[in-house]
């Protein structure tokens, strides 16, 4: 009987090593930036309770109508998988008490999500999002801050020069109110054509209409009522602060008056990094404040302000660039080996030497020593050392330059201190127990 092999379902896929490099050094990047501003790490589950995400979203969203991974668990609770960070971090600063920290209480996190979207490139149902949020503080300084760090890590990923910063104010909830009415009285009338998403929109989420990608539904975004004219002179003062700041930090942006981003949460500034040939259709991130959020949660009134990226839309752009990122994961050292007395003195080196930071592999299978120098090469080795009978009598061993195809004979209590010296100190994997390592 022939038996079918497993696939993964739609829309999620295998991380492979290859892509597990481009991984780890995004990590490395966001870890670093964020250290350097004050920010600490969190971990929220990866699924909540459903009403934290229809709560904070917004029932009317298309990530709660449509996208969400919900289910009842044996008790008959229903438990959603998290498709966004930020409701995550904020129900847990509501429930420990942080708002007894410091503020702004700086908080990031890098975590799987999940959606039921629709798969294409750079978007799948369980995706990798890093993201950072400033809790307790309402200061247009920040905004300008959480921008300057999103595009600081861009700059060290290389890709900054592919992003345009898109950049709005829906103002305050005051603001939206009646901006929401004029919207509505501009679009009633107008319903055949508009798409059958933003007939929905219409009623449920009228500023979701601004960033419709059908074509008939832009043009009618166009020709909209702007924000800009129903914000108050206090959030008016505060977007043209954000404005300022930015300048000052010489970071360009865009103003886009159609930007309104998808979730119901935020407030004020709002912003995304657009490619710069493709627009919105390709942005990998976005974020900006909310501060009515907190409450809306359950806990005192706070202002706060974040920022979200996805990692595999990061991956495509720096791949499509061609940009090589640095990987430790390269072998130094195969150890080749004949006979059961070599493997017995091999197995300690392998130890001795991996301890000393060289990443060895060897004392593999009874392969003949040509078969062995193959797999060597196969694991793109830098050197090879090739212990026989010979050398167990002699107390010796051979090292095997692989790319020159030279080779020298040395001691062999002194063949470490002759791999150290050749790979050099600082290309070596070493690390002391107890250390930070991440």
């Amino acid at each position: 009987m022939t038996v079918t092999p497993f696939q993964t379902p739609k829309g999620v896929h295998d991380i492979l090593p290859n892509d597990h490099d481009y991984y780890t050094y995004i990590k490395k990047v966001v870890r670093h930036r964020l250290r350097q501003a004050g920010f600490k790490r969190i971990s929220t589950p990866i699924f909540e309770f459903t009403d934290v995400f229809a709560r904070s979203i917004g029932d009317a969203t298309d990530i709660v109508e449509k996208e969400m991974y919900t289910f009842l668990d044996k008790k008959g609770r229903s438990l959603t998988l998290k498709p966004e960070g930020t409701a995550g971090v904020v129900r847990a600063y509501i429930e420990h008490g942080m708002k007894q920290l410091p503020r702004p209480v700086e908080l990031y996190y890098i975590e799987p999500h999940f959606r039921y979207d629709r798969p294409q490139k750079g978007r799948y149902r369980q995706f990798w999002q890093f993201g950072y949020e400033m809790i307790g503080e309402l200061d247009p300084a920040l905004d300008a801050q959480v921008i300057y760090i999103a595009n600081k890590i861009n700059e060290d990923l290389g890709i900054d020069k592919l992003f345009d910063i898109q950049l709005n104010t829906i103002g305050s909830l005051e603001d939206r109110k009646k901006y929401i009415q004029a919207l509505r009285d501009y679009y009633y009338g107008k319903e055949r054509s508009l798409c059958e998403h933003c007939v929905s929109r219409l009623e449920k989420n009228p500023l979701r209409l601004l960033d419709c990608k059908n074509e008939d539904c832009m043009i009618l975004a166009e020709l909209a009522p702007k924000m800009t004219d129903y914000l108050s002179a206090e959030s008016l003062e505060y977007y043209n602060d954000v404005k300022e700041y930015l300048n000052e930090l010489e970071i360009p942006f865009t103003e886009n008056p159609r930007l309104v981003r998808g979730l119901d949460y935020y407030s004020n500034t709002v912003f995304e990094f657009w490619d710069a040939k493709e627009g919105a259709q390709n942005a990998i991130g976005g974020g900006g404040r909310y501060d009515g959020l907190v409450e809306k949660m359950g806990g005192d009134p706070t202002p706060a302000v974040g920022f979200a990226a996805g990692i595999e839309r990061i991956i495509a752009h720096m791949k499509r660039e061609k940009i090589r990122v640095p990987c430790k994961d390269d072998i130094h050292v195969f150890v080749a080996q004949l006979g059961k007395e070599a493997k017995k003195k091999c197995l300690k080196l392998i130890d001795e030497m991996r301890e000393a930071g060289i990443r060895t592999i060897g004392a593999l299978g009874k392969g003949a020593m040509k078969d062995q120098l193959k797999l060597a090469d196969k694991f793109n080795a830098k050197y090879t050392l090739i212990l026989g009978i010979t050398e167990v009598r002699e107390g010796t061993i051979i090292i095997r330059n692989m790319q020159k195809g030279s080779q020298e004979v040395v001691k062999f209590d002194q063949v470490i201190d002759e791999l150290v010296s050749k790979i050099g100190k600082n290309n070596l994997d070493k690390y002391t127990p107890g250390e930070l390592l991440y």
